[in-house]
């Protein structure tokens, strides 16, 4: 398989997660979106949406959109599955990731970001507020409803890692970098602490990244 990612990009760095995890090995194509490659008409033969990542599969076939990849990474490879069993459980997991996938990472992603720059005046301290207040917020919820599950595991659900922590480990990476103070939330810390223990994120981590100059 052939990753087009950037290595600072959160659904590059949440799908590098799940590949790690499902013991997947892939070749890594940089898209490297501070020169605007994603927006060459190469990468658009690729992906036409021109956002990272892209998964060519091996067969002529590319996915895109990292949540339809990783679903289909869970359907072909599931063992070791980054879902539970039970189907309430399951739901649960499937919405932890969906607050950071739907309502947190769109509205901070860089082309958003951009927009604020160029066409409405927005300088650092207000693009880090405006990324602050998504990510408080999709936090606190997140934390709430991790506390809220009895008995608390040592990730986002259970004792081992899923489809949610794929995504808030990156999130957490991306609130640092917009200098968010991440110590209201202790759980996310500890679930953070748990998981930078493990192979599969720490070679999934943007600074380990061949295209982290």
């Amino acid at each position: 398989m052939k990753l087009y990612g950037y290595f600072r990009s959160g659904t590059s760095h949440r799908l590098r997660i799940a590949l790690n995890l499902k013991g997947l090995s892939y070749e890594q194509v940089a898209i490297d979106l501070r020169n605007e490659k994603h927006l060459f008409e190469s990468y658009r033969a690729i992906n036409p949406q021109q956002l990272v990542p892209a998964l060519d599969v091996g067969d002529g076939d590319i996915l895109t959109q990292s949540p339809a990849i990783i679903e289909w990474l869970e359907e072909l490879y599931p063992q070791p599955s980054l879902l539970p069993t039970n189907a309430r459980d399951r739901a649960h997991v499937r919405a932890l990731a969906a607050i950071i996938g739907c309502d947190v990472h769109p509205v901070n992603n860089r082309r958003i970001l951009e927009k604020l720059r160029h066409e409405f005046g927005a300088n650092e301290d207000a693009i880090n507020e405006w990324c602050g207040t998504w990510i408080s917020s999709g936090f606190d919820a997140y934390e709430a409803l991790v506390v809220a599950r009895t008995p608390v595991g040592a990730f986002s659900f259970g004792d081992r890692p899923s489809l949610a922590d794929a995504h808030l480990i990156p999130q957490i990476e991306s609130a640092r970098r917009f200098k968010v103070d991440l110590e209201r939330w202790p759980r996310l810390l500890s679930i953070d602490k748990t998981c930078s223990r493990l192979e599969e994120f720490r070679r999934a981590a943007p600074s380990a990244q061949p295209d982290a100059v």
